[in-house]
């Protein structure tokens, strides 16, 4: 059967109820995945730099508490200035974050990403429309200036879940589990992709990526000149800058390969 590759800079960004769906359903999935665990795997170290697998759901803890709490995250940016003055504001944020709950043990942290993560997002959901467009993450994290969108809005509807979503990633290598994909896991590649072609400078390429994330995706508008084959799960991993777990197969022109290579998306 012939496959259709589409432009990747006509990817409908992911806004509103369909955003809300995509949320919840990985929600769903990363709870449902921690739940699994056994006592050893909490103390699995992840690719995350020092962090263990109950270090990186602390941070996911975090990150929906401080949604309907902003000043947690405020404090804890000032906080990191002191505590961690070697790393930038996100960085150290993050570390703060994994502090606050260095003695609460793995199932616990369960419970508080059920109790916090369903707050977070009535909270997103509640900010009226205009206010989410306004309001910049660079205020707090400087290095939101990289992001396509600087806003509230853009965490909420593709970088919340997106981070989310690969921390479940990151738990499946930390555990040699393979993640469970469905229809909401190809959404958030899907974004990915088209941030990854909003910045795209490279000569154009097609993307065959692969699983029941995939999808077939044209980078650039020419025809393309090299071709990417990859598991999609996997070249999420490599636009991440985190090792893959297979091959990324690339025939074509070598300097669209070598971009393809090089190029990185903000996870």
């Amino acid at each position: 059967m012939a496959t259709t590759t589409s432009s990747a800079r006509t990817i409908p960004r992911t806004t509103g109820t369909r955003a809300r769906r995509v949320n919840e359903a990985e929600l769903r999935a990363t709870l449902s995945t921690f739940r699994e665990l056994s006592d050893e795997d909490w103390r699995r170290p992840t690719v995350c730099d020092g962090w263990t697998v109950r270090d990186m759901l602390a941070h996911t803890v975090g990150q929906f508490e401080e949604l309907p709490r902003p000043w947690v995250a405020v404090r804890r940016v000032r906080q990191a200035a002191r505590t961690h003055p070697g790393l930038g504001p996100l960085d150290g944020h993050n570390e703060v974050q994994i502090e606050d709950r260095k003695a609460v043990p793995g199932p616990e942290l369960i419970g508080a990403l059920a109790h916090f993560a369903p707050q977070g997002l009535i909270a997103l959901r509640r900010m009226p429309a205009p206010a989410r467009r306004k309001v910049r993450l660079s205020l707090l994290y400087p290095e939101a200036r990289a992001l396509p969108d600087d806003s509230m809005d853009y965490l909420g509807n593709v970088l919340l879940v997106r981070d989310t979503w690969m921390h479940r990633v990151d738990l499946g290598d930390a555990t040699g589990a393979e993640p469970v994909l469905d229809g909401h896991d190809r959404e958030i590649v899907s974004q990915v992709v088209l941030d990854l072609a909003l910045s795209w400078t490279g000569p154009s390429a097609e993307l065959d990526l692969r699983g029941p994330a995939g999808g077939h995706y044209l980078l650039g508008i020419a025809a393309p000149a090299a071709t990417l084959r990859a598991d999609a799960v996997d070249f999420a991993r490599h636009l991440s800058g985190r090792p893959t777990r297979g091959r990324l197969e690339l025939e074509g022109d070598p300097e669209a390969g070598a971009a393809l290579l090089a190029a990185r998306v903000v996870f």
